[in-house]
């Protein structure tokens, strides 16, 4: 799903993402060759595994408090703070809690 393509005005970001028991849900917002604005909300105990991007990333958690492992070292981050995921390093995310976040992935 693409909002752009909705047109649906403005949103608040906490709100257009639901939680799904066990799961990690994802939504689009742009996707662009440049690069990609993503929704994401995590279940509790879920997450994503390590994995590198050749791109940069800026993370920004809207709900609850994750764990993200950069390169070895964890960052525990709650509802307003942000962290920037560097290119070629390996990263992993872990919901102690559940949470929501934007991910903005910029494409050299």
């Amino acid at each position: 799903m693409n909002i752009e393509s909705e047109n649906t005005g403005s949103f608040k970001a906490n709100e257009f993402i639901e939680y799904s028991d066990k799961s990690v849900v994802s939504k689009t917002i742009i996707k662009k060759p440049s690069g990609n604005i993503t929704l994401f909300a995590f279940d509790k105990g879920e997450g994503l595994a390590e994995h590198s991007s050749p791109h940069e990333a800026f993370v920004q958690i809207i709900d609850g408090t994750a764990e993200i492992n950069i390169g070895g070292t964890i960052h525990i981050l709650s509802s307003g703070e942000c962290i920037i995921l560097p290119a070629d390093i390996p990263h992993s995310l872990l919901a102690a809690d559940k949470f929501k976040m934007i991910l903005t992935m910029i494409k050299n």
